[in-house]
């Protein structure tokens, strides 16, 4: 028998970890894998709890259900807790775009049964792991500026009930209200990037909130480096347009578009720009953000 913490966000994405929770909990133990069951209930307890259950060395592994917020919260406990444990993520999200990306099951029964089984056949992935600045962590995406915000700034009814949907609409609300920000990136190895900018991604996925995407044959998300993306801004409709367009066809040739991978990079921007951390509101002046190579280990 396995033992695992399954944590759970009750009021992720369309509520489904709450409407599933006997069927996930029948399907582990119908794997021989025994959950000790805990539902979080204030943002920032599932980084505690992960962190307690990794030092504990009670548990096999710790299963995550929730959406990619959750599971951010989950890895980063881990990480900080300098221990080592497994996790299994059962994506309950909106979008799910790391479990996408993933190529993990979006069906959350199918999902704990390829998660046990993983557990008990012993495979595990190692995933790259980004450092924001001095304390927080991110799995798949740190961004600024316009669509970064749809995560956090849709409201979770919204979410509850539109799912994927909500982030496409605020996303094109973003679009109305877009912000030339200026910009200084500078890499570990000398390279910069300075101008005006409408949107920036340090990014470890193939898909930013369903809205900007970025063709699987570019990532590798345990090669140590990250895929970073500078959208410049338009000064008109058909540069809109083209934003637009290479943002939704992974076009990253495009003229209106930076694109390059570097292991660690340093953002300077104006004080009052909001970051967005997994979904995750966050702020920090002139941020340096570094990839931990194979930081989790992660059930697949």
């Amino acid at each position: 028998m396995k033992k695992v913490l399954l944590l759970i966000n009750p009021v992720s994405g369309k509520l489904k970890a709450k409407a599933e929770l006997f069927d996930v909990i029948h399907t582990m133990t119908a794997h021989a894998v025994i959950p000790t069951v805990m539902m979080t209930r204030r943002r920032g307890e599932a980084k505690d709890v992960a962190a307690s259950c990794a030092r504990s060395g009670k548990f096999d592994a710790i299963f995550c259900c929730g959406g990619d917020g959750t599971l951010n919260e989950v890895i980063t406990g881990v990480v900080s807790s300098g221990a080592s444990l497994p996790v299994g993520y059962i994506p309950a999200g909106s979008t799910n775009d790391f479990a996408a990306a993933l190529g993990l099951p979006l069906n959350l029964t199918e999902a704990a049964a390829s998660a046990c089984r993983a557990l008990r056949e012993g495979r595990t992935t190692l995933l790259d792991v980004g450092r924001f600045g001095s304390a927080r962590h991110f799995t798949y995406v740190a961004s600024f500026g316009a669509f970064a915000s749809s995560s956090f700034s849709a409201p979770q009814s919204m979410k509850n009930v539109l799912g994927h949907f909500a982030y496409l609409l605020q996303g094109a609300k973003d679009f109305f209200s877009i912000k030339p920000i200026q910009v200084k990136c500078t890499t570990k190895s000398g390279e910069c990037y300075e101008g005006e900018y409408i949107f920036g991604g340090v990014t470890n996925t193939t898909s930013v909130g369903g809205i900007v995407k970025l063709d699987s044959a570019l990532v590798d998300m345990s090669d140590g480096e990250f895929e970073i993306v500078l959208v410049k801004t338009p000064k008109n409709a058909s540069e809109l347009n083209t934003i637009v367009t290479a943002c939704l066809t992974s076009n990253l040739k495009c003229d209106m578009i930076e694109f390059f991978k570097a292991r660690e990079v340093k953002f300077e921007l104006p004080r009052d720009i909001a970051w967005t951390l997994d979904g995750e509101e966050a702020h920090a002046v002139n941020p340096l953000i570094t990839n931990l190579h194979k930081a989790a280990e992660l059930l697949k």
